[in-house]
């Protein structure tokens, strides 16, 4: 049984209903959102994700593990990405200071500025597709209870 032990009951409706569209907006979204960036000629998705987590980071550098696991890739998938954006003067790969052994992705200016020019698309993206579809709702509370969907253990 689950964590709770209590015996398992159906969803009703609009539990189910709530849960496709939350499966639906998982998967849709970042596709909306790429083919927004890509056609407004930005950065893709991909590849906008890791800047900004750089953008925010201490000395616009994290280490390839944790730049994963806030872009939701495996390490390996976040090597493909920053290797592109390595070839592009985007990111650099420097050895973490710290211990040696691992490696720091870090923003150059380049990959800053092409950030910066890259926003506008990925703001007006996420307005259309989200914010504008969830005017007159609670945001702080949506936001609130999202955050405790993710990190429930």
């Amino acid at each position: 049984m689950p964590h709770d032990e209590q015996p398992l009951r159906p969803l009703d409706r609009t539990e189910e209903k709530l849960v496709r569209a939350l499966g639906n907006v998982m998967t849709a979204l970042p596709r909306l959102v790429d083919a927004d960036m890509v056609r407004d000629g930005a950065l893709p998705l991909s590849e906008y994700t890791p800047l900004m987590f750089l953008s925010e980071a201490p000395h616009h550098r994290m280490r390839m593990s944790e730049l994963a696991a806030v872009c939701n890739l495996s390490l390996s998938g976040m090597t493909r990405v920053v290797n592109r954006l390595e070839k592009q003067g985007l990111i650099q790969r420097a050895k973490c200071q710290e211990d040696l052994r691992g490696w720091n992705a870090v923003l150059t200016d380049a990959g800053l500025a092409r950030l910066r020019e890259a926003w506008p698309s990925h703001l007006a993206s996420i307005r259309r597709h989200v914010l504008d579809n969830l005017a007159g709702h609670d945001l702080a509370a949506l936001a609130a209870a999202l955050q405790r969907v993710a990190t429930a253990p």
